[in-house]
Parts: structure tokens; sequence; C-alpha cells
């Protein structure tokens, strides 16, 4: 039964390896400290945050997210432990843009549970003010056994005054570490995928639209992939209602005709449950259930090829999860084991001591055997469903050399996703999860051309990787096209000194873009006043009610401004300008897309950093930067992959084109 403590109760804890369960309602950062007697905290290295997050004993989550899960193994501590404290502190207080203070969000839950989810006692962290940093709970050491008590002493200070008050000499540098560390995490999050009934079949589930890895928090999996970049995330959503129509009568998915709150829900999207998926294929005795191309609930096959990615990508992150869990258990228990047969001096020497040994790496490698196997059996079950499940994908899922592409003809209704590339763990590279963005686009996008190695130790120099970053941004931007309605997606260009042009050639000769590239000073101006201007029009005509009121001939689609060798050709005025459009262009159907290298910029200091953050960071190459909040994992990204020679891309978007003319005549 659970314990529901108030302030300053404990409760005895009969497990060791446990898992503390954070609900805050908005995103937070939570960190866990390690204590001796008197609640001092030795160094930096006793504390486990987002930019260390493994310690002896402790994991916690990478990144801010409204929902956590920190794993604690209080056989592992060290003996001068004697105390594990649980941290919790607003992002927003040292600078971010959420709530600075714990009383302006609802109360923090913290829940001790076992690994099978039962929970052993809870605290509800009430009577919080002006705080942006709170000790919510510790568990503590006590004549050889551990107990859990509910703390919740908050400080206004933050971290830095939290970690001062526990002794720590560097408490305003680790402060300011986990407050970087947290910023960086904003431009990588992917969202948690979408929550799961019950540990049986996906096509159980009850319908629930799941919400893509660019809508928020945690619960910021997957991935997730978080993938799917999942950010991700990977936290379910729930589908809201029908769309509301906007800018003077047209369907747009971006503001409903009286200015309410936006309304990102597929057209003629069901509320109402869906029937079920189709059954699977009857199995031979013995043998695991054969995969089937839609298992999962929704009402379309869409949706229901949407949800079975994210579910698999939900697995994937499970098992990979348990797999590194039942590592970390051998390694530990080995260590103890060792430890033990070493601490008596006689058995140091001699064949007792080298048989106590072997014993225990003999345990350790039955054991990691044991879970590689259930690893090996989950992963060979997820590709046997990706073999079925990525021919049987739409367009705007599929990859580039999926034979869907051959019978494209241009959509005539907005996807609920597309696909940005594959991820992919280190346990398991036999099996790519795609990574679905839903659409409209809430956040802008980053090709990153500044990396210069790949993670197979192969060197790329930097003109390589901008003729890379422009490759996979033009692929993004042709299946953007490739999926909208004729007319209902427009790309701008902003290229100052042409060096796009090459990689360019599939939009700019195929005639898919409003206008040529702009170049120069000048063009950088134009289009950025031009985009500008159509935010301002489109927030005044939706605050103030009248979306009709908007200039006769108005475009009402979708804009993306695609912007290349960043900040060339930039002055202070067009900074300032881009930063609008990031922040308040998607509400009203106006996006970014950034090919660029941040170190370039480094000269305007602190003042983008909100801009990075704000934006989805992919790159050209494989790259393991997207982290998911749900366990915890980092993903390896892989940008879309064009086939070599192929012409798939000018043969779609030659098809666009003819539609666009067809459609304005």
């Amino acid at each position: 039964m659970t314990a529901e403590l108030v302030r300053g109760q404990n409760h005895p804890l009969s497990q060791s390896r446990l898992e503390i369960r954070i609900s805050a309602g908005t995103p937070v950062a939570a960190a866990a400290a390690l204590s001796d007697e008197n609640g001092r905290i030795h160094g930096t290295e006793w504390v486990a945050h987002p930019g260390a997050p493994v310690q002896p004993g402790l994991e916690v989550s990478r990144q801010a997210a409204a929902d956590h899960r920190l794993a604690v193994d209080l056989d592992a501590v060290t003996e001068a432990v004697h105390r594990v404290s649980v941290l919790l502190a607003l992002p927003a207080a040292n600078g971010g843009a959420g709530p600075a203070r714990f009383g302006a969000v609802a109360a923090p839950f913290v829940a001790v549970t076992g690994l099978d989810g039962t929970e052993v006692a809870s605290y509800t962290i009430t009577g919080l003010d002006l705080e942006s940093a709170v000790v919510a709970l510790e568990l503590y050491r006590r004549q050889g056994a551990w107990k859990v008590r509910a703390v919740g002493q908050g400080y206004a200070g933050g971290l830095a005054e939290l970690f001062a008050d526990q002794g720590l000499s560097e408490a305003a540098q680790l402060a300011a570490g986990i407050d970087e560390a947290v910023a960086r995490g904003l431009a990588r999050s992917v969202q948690a995928p979408p929550p799961r009934t019950s540990e049986g079949d996906r096509s159980r589930q009850a319908a629930a639209p799941a919400v893509g890895p660019d809508q928020g928090a945690a619960p910021q999996g997957a991935p997730g992939p978080v993938p799917p970049a999942y950010g991700g995330q990977p936290a379910g959503g729930q589908g809201q209602g029908g769309p509301q129509p906007a800018y003077g009568g047209a369907t747009g998915p971006h503001a409903s005709a009286g200015g309410g709150p936006v309304d990102y829900s597929h057209p003629r999207r069901q509320t109402s449950a869906p029937p079920p998926p189709p059954a699977a294929h009857p199995a031979q005795p013995g043998q695991p259930t054969r995969p089937v191309a839609g298992d999962a609930t929704g009402w379309s096959m869409e949706e229901r090829l949407y949800n079975q990615v994210w579910g698999m990508f939900e697995d994937l992150a499970r098992t990979a999860a348990a797999y590194r869990s039942a590592v970390d258990f051998a390694e530990s228990r080995m260590d103890k084991e060792l430890e033990q047969a070493l601490s008596d001096p006689r058995s140091r020497i001699g064949g007792q001591g080298d048989a106590a040994r072997e014993a225990a790496r003999a345990r350790y490698t039955q054991l990691v055997d044991q879970a590689r196997a259930s690893l090996d059996r989950d992963v060979a079950q997820l590709v046997a469903e990706s073999e079925v499940v990525e021919p049987a994908l739409p367009p705007a899922f599929a990859r580039w050399d999926n034979p869907c592409w051959h019978a494209y003809r241009v959509s005539m209704e907005i996807p609920m996703a597309l696909r940005l590339g594959d991820l992919r763990l280190p346990e398991a590279e036999s099996i790519r999860i795609p990574m679905l963005l839903r659409l409209p686009l809430e956040r802008g996008l980053w090709i990153d051309s500044g990396r210069t190695d790949s993670l197979d130790g192969s060197f790329t120099d930097s003109h390589d990787m901008r003729r890379l970053a422009m490759d996979t941004a033009v692929a993004h931007a042709a299946r953007l096209l490739a999926v909208y309605p004729a007319g209902e997606f427009t790309v701008h260009i902003v290229d100052p000194a042409g060096s796009g042009a090459q990689a360019l050639a599939p939009l700019t000769q195929t005639g898919v873009l409003a206008g040529p590239p702009a170049q120069g000073a000048a063009g950088v101006t134009e289009v950025l006043a031009r985009l500008t201007q159509r935010v301002d029009l489109v927030q005044m005509a939706l605050r103030g009610g009248a979306p009709d009121a908007l200039p006769p001939g108005f475009d009402t689609s979708q804009q993306l401004l695609i912007v290349n060798d960043f900040p060339h050709g930039f002055d202070d005025r067009a900074v300032n300008q881009l930063r609008y459009l990031v922040d308040e262009g998607p509400s009203v159907g106006v996006h970014l897309m950034m090919v660029a290298d941040r170190e370039e910029s480094a000269g305007y200091g602190p003042l983008l950093d909100p801009l990075w953050r704000a934006l989805l960071r992919l790159t050209p190459v494989p790259d393991d930067h997207l982290a998911d909040p749900w366990v915890g994992h980092a993903w390896t990204y892989e940008p879309p992959a064009v086939p070599h020679g192929s012409e798939v891309l000018r043969t779609v978007l030659t098809q666009v084109a003819e539609a666009r003319r067809t459609w304005n005549r």
C-alpha cells in the first residue's frame, strides 16, 4: 500500500533498486545529490544532473521535462553516502521562457516505486511560492536500513543557493553548468512516445492520436525519438476537435476563426473510439505472432501506421533500457562480489581468491548473456515488424527509396506527420525507426553545418558539410512540398552569397519556389520584411477576431523560409527580424529552416542563444544528439538519404509544380 507522505514524514524502504517518478506539470530539471551523514555534498562528482546524468547508484534525465524517471540503486552508492536527495529546479528561473517560481505552477508530485512500478511512497510538494529550486525528498541511511523522507525545502535563489546550503563550495559553478546543459537539451529534445495502456499488444490500445516530438516536453518518446525526434516527443497527447476556418474562410490548421486556441488536429479526425485494428496472422505454435502493417488503433490507415511506428519506437526504447539496466546490475554485482572477495587478506592470493574472482566474472557473463538474448529476441521481432511496416508507409512517412514515390500523385489533404529521417540505438544496429514530426510544424528546423566528424570517426571538411547540409535541407523542403496539397505550401529561400545554388537546383529548376533565391543584403532585407509583415497582419486579424479582414488575394498557404549561410548578409535589424519569425511565425503558418554553423555567428554572443534553442537541430551526417527524457536514451539521428543518381526529387517536384500551375488557373 502506498504511503502518502506529508512534509517531514518518513517511511521505510524494503528495496534497494528504486525509481523516483516526478510529475511537475511544467518542464523542470531533475537532479540527485549524494551527501554524508551531516548532509554535506563533498564535490560536484556527488551530484547527478543533466550535464552528468550518471553517478554511482544514480541516473537522472538528461534534459528538462514535465515528467521524469530517476533510477536509484542504493546498494551501489559508497559507504560514505548517507543521503540521496532528489532535487527539482525550474529552468526558466535562469533565463528561460517558462515560469520562474514554483508558486506559479501546479504542485510537483514525487513517487518512490519499485522496478515493477509499484508505489512505495508518494509526496505532493505543496506550499511553494517564490522558490525556483526544491529538495523534494531524500533517501537516507539509518542503522543500516534505508528510509525515505518528504522534505519540500525550497530555495528562492535557485540551485546555486540550494547547493551552497548543502556545503558545496562550487555551488555557483555547478548551478551554471546545469543551466547550460538544460539549455543545450532544449535544442536536441524529443518527446516521449504515446502512452500505452498495458504491456500487451498495441492493437488493444485506446484510440488516441499520438503527439509528435515537436510538441512540447516529455513526457520532450520518443523516440522519441525520442524519434523519434520522435524529439520527438515521444509523451503522448490526445487528438483535438476538427479544424476551424481561418484566413478568410480557408481551412487553416494554425488558428481558429475567432482567434481562439490553436487547433492542430488532422482534418476529419474522429474523437470517438475507432474501429479495432486488423487481426494478426495466426502464428505457428511456439512462434511469435507475425506482424501486420497498421495493427495499432486509428480511424485511417495513416493514423494506424503513425501509431504503430511510435509503438515500435517505444518497444525499442524499453527493451534497450532493460538491457542497459541488466548490464549495469551485473557490473555492480560483480564489483561487489570482487570487493568482498578481496576484503579478506587471506583470500587475496592463492587459489581461493582466484576461484572467487572467476566465479564473480562467470556470473557477470551469464547475466549479460541472458540480457543480450532477450534484447536480440525483441529486436528480431521489431525487425520483422519493420519489414512489414516500411513498404506500407505513405509518401509522407516513407523513405525516398520506397516504391510508393514511383506512383506519387499530389496530395489532396495535409498528412498528420512527416518523416525527417531515422533513429537507431547502438545496441540494435539492425533496426531503424522512422522519425516522424507532426504537422503543421510547431518548431523551426536547424540543419547544423558545423560538425566536422561523424560517428564512424571519418572526417568531413567544412565545405563538404555545407554541401551536405544544403542537400539535407532540400530533401526536407521537397518532402514538405510533396505532401501538402497544391498551393498549400510555399517556400522562400535566402542565399546571400549564392553558395547553395548547386544544391538548390532541384527546387529552382522545377519552378516550385515562390521566387528565385534572394541574394545579397538587399535580398535578405526584402524577404524578411515581407514575411514579418505577413506575421503582423495575420496576428492582428486573428486577435481582432476578423480573419476575413485580410487583404484580397492574401496567400493563406503555409510559408517556409530556408536561410543559408547565416549570418552572411544579415545586419542587426535582419537578425532581430529572424528571431521574431522564429518566435511568432509558427503560430500563423510561417516556418524557418536554418542551414548554419552556430560558431560562425558567435560574434553576436548570447543574443542568438534563444534562436538556436527554439529550433529542432538536425544534422547532415549521423549523430547521436537526440535524447528522449522517457528513458534517457541518446538516439542516433540519420538524415534522409536520396538514392545516389536517383531522379525522384525532380520527378516529384515537377508534378508539384504542374499541380500548382493547374491550381492557379
